[in-house]
C-alpha cells in the first residue's frame, strides 16, 4: 500500500491531519534554521562583551552594537546603549531586553502545543468514524458468513489509519518541542549568567567614580525673588 491509498484508506480526518503535518514541519524547520544561526556563537559574543567590559566599556558596546544581529548582542547593547546610567536603569534595561528575546525564541510554542494536542484528537475521530461506516455495512444476516467478518477486520484497520498517523504527528511535535524548550532554558541561563556579569562589573565600575559635590552659591550672588 502506497502513501496515496494509505491517505485515501484513513477517512475524513486524514485532510485536518495533514494540515496540522505541514504546519508542525514548518515551524520545526523555522525553529530549526533560527536556532542553527544562534546557538553556536551566543556564548562567543557575550565572551568577548564581558572581556572587554573589563578594559574598555566604549569597545564593549562596540562589540555588542556590531552583534546586534543575535539576541545577545541586543541583550547586552541594551544596557551598555545608555549614556552612564544608574546601575539600576542598567539593570532594568538589561531585563527587559532579556523578556524579549526570550518571547522571540518560544515562537512556535503554541503552535507546536495544538498540533500535539489536535493530533490525537482528530486521529481518534477519524478511526470512530471508520469503525462506524464500517460495521454499519455489516447485517444481521451476514453474521455468521467469513467474508463478513473479513470485510470488518479489513475495514476496522483501515479505520486505524487515521489514529496511527495523529499519533505520528503528535509525537514528533513533541520530540521536537521539547528540543526547543531546552535551548530556550539554556539561553536563559546564558543570558541570566551574562546579565549579572556585566552588571556586576558596571557596579564596580560606577563606585570607582568621583562622586558630584554641589557647589553651594554665595548668599551675595543668589538672586532675590
Amino acid at each position: 500500500m502506497n502513501i496515496p491509498e494509505l491517505f485515501a484508506r484513513g477517512g475524513i480526518a486524514m485532510w485536518p491531519l495533514l494540515f496540522l503535518s505541514i504546519l508542525a514541519l514548518g515551524t520545526i524547520i523555522e525553529r530549526i534554521w533560527f536556532w542553527s544561526r544562534i546557538l553556536t556563537r551566543e556564548r562567543e559574543v557575550a565572551g568577548r562583551v564581558l572581556e572587554a567590559a573589563r578594559r574598555d566599556w566604549n569597545a564593549a558596546t562596540e562589540i555588542s552594537q556590531r552583534s546586534s544581529g543575535l539576541p545577545m548582542g541586543r541583550f547586552l547593547y541594551s544596557g551598555l546603549k545608555l549614556q552612564e546610567p544608574d546601575p539600576e536603569v542598567f539593570r532594568l534595561a538589561l531585563e527587559t531586553s532579556a523578556n524579549e528575546e526570550l518571547s522571540t525564541m518560544r515562537k512556535g510554542e503554541k503552535i507546536l502545543e495544538a498540533v500535539i494536542a489536535l493530533s490525537p484528537l482528530l486521529g481518534l475521530f477519524g478511526t470512530v468514524v471508520g469503525l462506524i461506516n464500517s460495521l454499519g455495512s455489516i447485517g444481521f444476516s451476514d453474521l455468521g458468513r467469513g467474508n463478513a467478518t473479513a470485510g470488518a477486520s479489513l475495514g476496522i484497520a483501515e479505520a486505524l489509519i487515521s489514529t496511527a498517523m495523529g499519533l505520528v504527528i503528535a509525537i514528533t511535535s513533541l520530540a521536537f518541542y521539547r528540543l526547543f524548550s531546552g535551548f530556550v532554558f539554556g539561553q536563559a541561563k546564558v543570558f541570566r549568567q551574562s546579565g549579572s556579569e556585566l552588571e556586576l562589573l558596571y557596579r564596580q565600575d560606577w563606585s570607582k567614580r568621583p562622586a558630584i559635590t554641589p557647589v553651594a552659591v554665595p548668599p551675595s550672588e543668589a538672586r532675590p525673588l
